[in-house]
């Protein structure tokens, strides 16, 4: 239960932090409307299921070759949630969205701009890459690593969504985003507990 709790809360932390994946659905749901925004949202969602693939494989692999080489990359992976806390925590520049610019936009078109920004994203990466090796216990069943993860895609598809029908309102996203400073406090604050924590944890 400690797990799955863990998993849940970096998952939904990692979701809500403004960065690239919401830039991009805010700009494709204020230009096109809702729906474009809503198919970026399901494309971010389909990416992160690739790290998860990847990241899934190649810590089986880590922890059969060298016990040693995983516990180096699980410190450093606690190390970069106390790095990108701080980062978030001292933030002050708002997220930059792009809303000059309208060239068409299929649906299509809009899925495949979100699984790009995601899949090319290195901080979905490595919030992927220390979550499984920061948290889940490598005696863990492979079925249930692969419900995390299709609970992070789950959770990145609600949130954008969510994103998609609010904030293609001109007045919610100004608000959104003058609320930034706040909430990258609280996320940063957040963050740098648990990789702390984690470091420490045997």
């Amino acid at each position: 239960m400690t797990e799955v709790i863990a998993v849940a809360v970096i998952t939904l932390l990692a979701v809500i932090s403004p960065g690239a994946d919401f830039a991009m659905v805010v700009r494709n749901s204020y230009l096109y409307g809702r729906p474009t925004g809503l198919f970026a949202a399901a494309g971010v969602a389909a990416g992160v299921l690739v790290h998860v693939s990847y990241t899934m494989l190649g810590v089986g692999l880590l922890i059969a070759s060298s016990t040693a080489l995983f516990t180096a990359i699980k410190l450093a992976g606690a190390a970069y949630l106390v790095w990108i806390g701080i980062r978030t925590f001292r933030a002050r520049a708002e997220v930059s969205v792009d809303l000059e610019s309208k060239p068409q936009l299929s649906p299509l078109g809009a899925m495949r701009s979100g699984f790009l920004t995601n899949v090319l994203n290195p901080k979905t990466t490595l919030f992927v890459v220390s979550t499984f090796t920061q948290v889940v216990n490598p005696d863990t069943p492979v079925w249930q690593q692969a419900g995390y993860g299709l609970f992070m895609s789950a959770a990145h598809l609600g949130w954008f969504g969510a994103v998609a029908l609010f904030f293609s309102d001109s007045r919610l996203r100004d608000r959104m985003l003058k609320a930034q400073k706040t909430l990258n406090r609280a996320i940063g604050s957040v963050l740098v507990g648990l990789g702390l924590g984690l470091g420490f944890a045997r």
